[in-house]
């Protein structure tokens, strides 16, 4: 199995560049140069890596840097029975006398003489030539990004170039004859169709595979190459199967992360004082929820509001007989100590005695109605009291999670 990368590291001093190249071998776990465990990997250079032409020119030890550590820039090699050419694009619109653009088309010439047994890749970094406005396709999310070159004023070496020339172009299409064309430098996804020869030929720009490089859908590509394909097939693009695969977007779980802030921030606001005492707050919810969800059920709240007679028989026994009352039921309501307005009647009828009717009634003022209203000064003494423990409750979750988050934030930067 081999595995192909588009790298990209920062142009920039010895030192700094060191770092970038630790964290790059860090990320994708290679411990030897093209090896990760026991997949072989191959590079490709870009423009942050060795710069365009216009700057290889003048310090040729970019060059000499890039190939210690990630070997040559141009080569050829083969998975299964597709073969890969890779080009350093950088280098195909310099000065046609310069050494490195002159090197660069030797080797396409070369390929280009060799037999062709196998169907080929192109593998360029900056995308081959395409008109202003052409279409991309569905799955990019960015707008369209025109052919622009920026030349030095005497040399005339380039550099900057968001695509390679139309004779360039033209020129590697004919030269290498490929039935496939992947390349990167535009970080978003596109998928054109050039003409060579009368062929069509199809173009793949992958996109980044970085949120922070300006696309929000970053992917990759999964390529699969034919263990029995000839260059006589009918169909050359079955040979080399290809599918974007699109990572997680980045702003969406940001998005989740301060959803939850806001909710951690109503909760400790709101949440009641006094502790939590889940158990209660689970009797009470089991208890409001056999209230709703009863059915065919009464409760009998009779008792509360009834009148008794206590009556005697011949014999001497006596019998209470609850007697009907046109008194509306009312339920009671438990307010922990509070007692509501009532009556109670209490009567004795026999045969030896004369009826009797007591009365008892007890008036009862509600001990709620005579609080004196809350004052402005205790709801702002209550709201300050909220609001400290809030900040003291964000200040335990800040410092158990705040150093954990930096730990995966930062660890790609410490070596193993």
């Amino acid at each position: 199995m081999e595995l192909m990368v588009m790298i990209k590291l920062p142009l920039l001093r010895i030192h700094r560049w060191q770092e970038s190249l630790n964290r790059f071998k860090h990320i994708f776990g290679l411990k030897s140069q093209d090896r990760f465990r026991d997949i072989r990997v191959h590079f490709l250079p870009g423009n942050h890596d060795n710069g365009y032409a216009a700057l290889l020119s003048h310090k040729p030890e970019i060059v000499r840097r890039y190939e210690k550590e990630f070997g040559k820039r141009n080569y050829r090699f083969t998975v299964g029975k597709v073969e890969f050419i890779v080009v350093d694009a950088q280098t195909l619109d310099g000065h046609p006398e310069g050494n490195l653009a002159a090197a660069t088309w030797d080797f396409v010439k070369n390929v280009s003489i060799d037999f062709q047994l196998l169907p080929r890749v192109l593998l360029t970094h900056i995308p081959l030539y395409r008109r202003d406005e052409t279409p991309c396709g569905p799955h990019r999310s960015s707008p369209i990004i025109n052919q622009r070159i920026v030349r030095t004023g005497h040399s005339q070496e380039i550099l900057y170039q968001n695509y390679i020339t139309e004779e360039s172009s033209n020129r590697l299409l004919d030269l290498i004859k490929p039935v496939l064309v992947l390349s990167g430098h535009d970080h978003d996804q596109c998928t054109v169709s050039h003409e060579s020869n009368h062929e069509h030929i199809k173009e793949h720009t992958v996109g980044t595979i970085s949120w922070q490089q300006g696309n929000l859908y970053p992917s990759f590509m999964l390529l699969s190459a034919s263990n029995s394909a000839l260059l006589n097939m009918s169909n050359l693009e079955e040979a080399v199967l290809t599918r974007l695969c699109f990572l997680p977007m980045q702003t969406h779980i940001y998005i989740g992360y301060l959803l939850l802030f806001i909710v951690t921030l109503v909760t400790l606001l709101f949440w009641p004082t006094g502790g939590v005492n889940f158990g209660c707050h689970c009797s009470d919810f089991l208890a409001y929820g056999k209230q709703l969800f009863k059915v065919g059920t009464k409760e009998k709240t009779e008792d509360e509001n009834c009148e008794y007679e206590m009556v005697w028989d011949a014999e001497g026994s006596m019998h209470l007989v609850r007697k009907a009352t046109n008194t509306p039921i009312t339920r009671a309501k438990d307010t922990s100590g509070t007692m509501e307005r009532g009556n109670a009647v209490m009567r004795h009828t026999a045969k030896k005695g004369n009826a009797q009717e007591v009365e008892i009634s007890m008036n009862v003022d509600d001990p709620m109605t005579n609080l004196p209203p809350r004052t402005s000064k205790s709801t702002a003494k209550f709201i300050i009291h909220r609001l400290v423990r809030m900040f003291r409750m964000l200040t335990v979750i800040a410092v158990v999670n705040i150093p954990l988050y930096m730990m995966l934030l930062f660890k790609d930067w410490i070596d193993q």
